[in-house]
């Protein structure tokens, strides 16, 4: 953040500076409007922390850190839930299970469970969430993430990372010619699967060209 933070401001040093020299109206307009632009974003930075605190909270997770990759998720028409299991999580101070969102994120802090710490974190969601109607709640073995929806609509998923995926996925299966999708399918299970299964698809594809040269099968499939 301090980085960040540190070019935006070199950035409006220098566009002061370009105005200072501008004799153009045009060029002085869209100057200004640049100026104004990162005057709000610098505004909006989060303050950077103390070097003290930020040590202090280093210092008081102790242990090490698990990043969780289960969970389960589901919506409702205001919310969508993700549901994370974590073993005697309800027996921590309220304040040891942190949330923290944006409009497209969150991230999950629990401190000194079972003498560990555990963190996940979304990124990109696939639509804007409130951050103030999102909250977390505390469930036996479970802590339960709620992002309130901005508009009250169906998600296909949560990211858009997944999203992308799969439209990609789906653009190569859709093809006319079903051998072509049927080929994709293939590669993108040898591509994914263990040893054993490329020795699979290997045999088949072997004994596949096999029968196509004693004209069993035609030449095209």
């Amino acid at each position: 953040t301090f980085f960040f933070l540190n070019q935006l401001q070199k950035d409006l040093e220098e566009v002061k500076e370009l105005i200072s020299k501008a004799t153009r109206k045009r060029i002085r307009d869209v100057l200004m409007t640049e100026k104004h632009k990162l005057e709000l974003e610098i505004k909006n930075q989060p303050p950077p922390k103390p070097k003290e605190v930020a040590e202090e909270e280093k210092s008081s997770l102790g242990g090490y850190t698990v990043k969780i990759n289960n969970y389960g998720w589901d919506q409702s028409d205001k919310f969508i839930k993700i549901y994370i299991s974590l073993n005697g999580v309800q027996k921590l101070p309220a304040e040891n299970v942190q949330v923290n969102f944006t409009e497209r994120s969150f991230d999950l802090l629990v401190k000194n469970l079972n003498g560990k710490n555990y963190t996940m974190t979304f990124n990109n969601l696939l639509k804007p969430i409130s951050v103030e109607g999102s909250s977390r709640k505390i469930k036996t073995d479970m802590v339960l993430v709620m992002c309130r929806k901005k508009k009250e609509e169906k998600w296909d998923c949560l990211t858009q990372v997944e999203k992308e995926s799969k439209e990609k996925e789906k653009a190569a299966y859709d093809t006319s010619d079903p051998s072509e999708g049927l080929m994709n399918i293939l590669k993108k299970m040898y591509a994914e699967g263990d040893d054993e299964m490329k020795r699979t698809i290997n045999k088949a594809w072997v004994e596949s060209r096999e029968k196509q040269s004693k004209g069993d099968i035609p030449m095209d499939i």
